[in-house]
């Protein structure tokens, strides 16, 4: 799945914002061309005609209690990617995705994408244990994002086998060979031969963890 921002939500007002709309059908042709299914972000529920073309619509963790937000995206019959919050428990979570299935969508994958925690080593702190928990209590695909967890890349192949290993059943992972020129999240891009590696290593750890 290829996985690209035409809206950067970001802290700083002065942070690059993404390219907006135009973006979206630029990354859909991307997917077409190289035979991958697309994911983007939806910033608010008005911007829903414009993701027509993307196959996946991602609910942003700072999103991720937005229940109008959800409440539309959910009506929209299109499959979601759920990001859990910065600071939401597993339980606030899974309300979220109650509130998608009230709207009418069945088809949610939810994402572990790190939490703020007491450690101030990484970025977040990536909670594997959430990992496990989720798939646990919801039954529903879970994924993990071990860069913005880390927000460096030199971490993200350890927290990818650690998510991997904890159950789950996608990594979204930042990917670019020349990161130094990314307009945003360049620090925690891994090269394509160190996402190659990832993919191997990922791969024996869940054919050893299914049996």
């Amino acid at each position: 799945i290829l996985r690209a921002g035409a809206f950067k939500p970001r802290t700083s007002p002065d942070a690059f914002q993404g390219l907006g709309e135009k973006a979206l059908s630029m990354i859909a042709a991307a997917g077409r061309k190289n035979g991958l299914l697309t994911v983007s972000e939806i910033p608010s529920e008005r911007y829903l005609d414009a993701f027509s073309e993307i196959d996946i619509i991602q609910i942003g963790a700072r999103n991720m209690q937005n229940f109008e937000l959800l409440k539309s995206v959910g009506s929209a019959g299109r499959p979601v990617l759920l990001k859990r919050g910065l600071a939401s428990t597993v339980d606030e979570a899974l309300y979220a995705c109650d509130y998608l299935f009230r709207g009418g969508c069945d088809r949610v994958i939810i994402c572990e994408r790190g939490i703020r925690s007491a450690s101030g080593s990484l970025r977040f702190t990536l909670d594997v244990g959430a990992v496990a928990l989720l798939k646990k209590m919801s039954g529903l695909p879970v994924f993990a994002d071990p860069s913005h967890a880390a927000g460096r890349s030199d971490m993200v192949e350890a927290l990818s086998l650690a998510a991997v290993a904890a159950g789950a059943d996608g990594l979204i992972i930042e990917v670019n060979d020349h990161p130094e020129d990314a307009l945003s999240d360049s620090a925690q891009a891994v090269s394509t031969e160190a996402l190659s590696r990832i993919i191997r290593v990922s791969s024996l750890i869940r054919e050893a963890r299914l049996g």
